[in-house]
């Protein structure tokens, strides 16, 4: 892909159909890649193209064995990226993080020097695995990386590689011995991605490949300047206004304190989703947009966002948790209502 990166005033104007189309062709060919080792995982790899398109991080709820790591560390080969591990334990500690000060000895002049040695989040995608199994001393180690993308170590402050995700795993079922992430951390992701379990044809196809044939070696075919291009070319995707007032208004029918929240939900949400959850369904849309080969966001883009955006946005509510309702379940009532043409007469 030969895309170049926009200047400033390029971010002024909107993505030509040339762009888009070199922009849906790379997309095209990271699929088609990343299919020789990831079996039906479209969805999933769709939104973690518009996370990382919107240069945002993203959560990966499923059970063990559904393949979350390999497709994410194949994602960091063919892109070219620097890829790191964190496996979160209990006792991992915020400087197995980020790093820390070591005290050397020069040689030359025999005096004794602190030198920081970088910890495994100085790399451009990291894996952070079973985010929720360590404490939220060391989960907070995560909040400046993500939100700033640059590090305070000893009060000195170290820049992070750009491009630069923290994808995060989560296992649905294990409670026992976790630290459920804080609502402030949970929304500086941008999306929660469920990671199902496969198709039968699939899950058949996944055994033959796994069992016999030639070991596939995944090899870059793009460049971490080509994803910096695309990135600066998805905020160049066009959003009319009655798209970014439908992002708004649906974001706004989450808040129970808001009188767009349908009637049939307001019993279940305890809190929605802020102004966080409004901007990541813009940024979202245009991503998605742009990977569809178009250089306009739609309400469909918006509704297809949806439920990756709002999932870890929403707190439930104990009614919720009495009558067996999960946040899928108001998400279909919150979607089915606002796809409907009159909503109770609200605006």
């Amino acid at each position: 892909m030969s895309t170049s990166i926009p200047s400033t005033t390029d971010l002024d104007t909107a993505a030509t159909e040339q762009e888009v189309a070199q922009c849906r062709e790379a997309y095209d060919q990271l699929r088609e890649h990343l299919g020789r080792v990831i079996v039906g995982m479209e969805p999933m790899i769709e939104q973690l193209m518009i996370g990382m398109l919107c240069r945002g991080h993203c959560i990966l709820q499923g059970m063990p064995g559904l393949a979350k790591t390999l497709l994410i560390s194949s994602l960091a080969k063919l892109i070219d990226m620097s890829f790191a591990r964190i496996q979160f334990t209990p006792d991992l500690m915020p400087a197995d993080i980020t790093g820390g000060e070591v005290l050397e000895e020069d040689r030359t002049t025999g005096k004794r020097v602190f030198r920081f040695v970088q910890g495994p989040i100085f790399h451009h995608l990291v894996l952070a695995d079973e985010i929720n199994r360590t404490p939220p001393k060391s989960q907070s180690a995560l909040l400046e990386a993500m939100e700033e993308r640059q590090l305070t170590v000893a009060g000195k402050t170290y820049a992070l590689p750009n491009p630069f995700f923290v994808l995060a795993t989560q296992n649905p079922i294990e409670v026992e011995g976790t630290y459920p992430l804080p609502e402030a951390q949970l929304d500086r992701f941008l999306l929660k991605i469920l990671v199902n379990y496969p198709e039968r044809e699939d899950e058949i196809e996944i055994c033959r490949r796994q069992t016999g044939g030639p070991v596939i070696e995944m090899k870059p075919i793009m460049t971490t300047e080509t994803l910096r291009s695309m990135q600066s070319l998805a905020r160049r995707i066009i959003v009319a206004d009655h798209v970014m007032e439908a992002a708004v208004d649906l974001a706004r029918m989450t808040r129970p304190d808001d009188a767009r929240m349908p009637s049939s939900i307001a019993p279940y949400v305890q809190y929605g989703g802020g102004p966080r959850a409004s901007l990541a369904f813009i940024k979202a849309a245009k991503a998605r947009a742009l990977l569809k080969g178009r250089h306009h966001a739609t309400t469909e883009d918006i509704a297809a966002v949806a439920r990756p955006v709002l999932r870890h946005r929403m707190v439930m509510t104990f009614n919720a948790e009495t009558d067996g309702v999960d946040v899928e379940d108001v998400l279909d009532r919150l979607l089915a209502e606002a796809a409907s043409p009159t909503r109770n007469g609200k605006p």
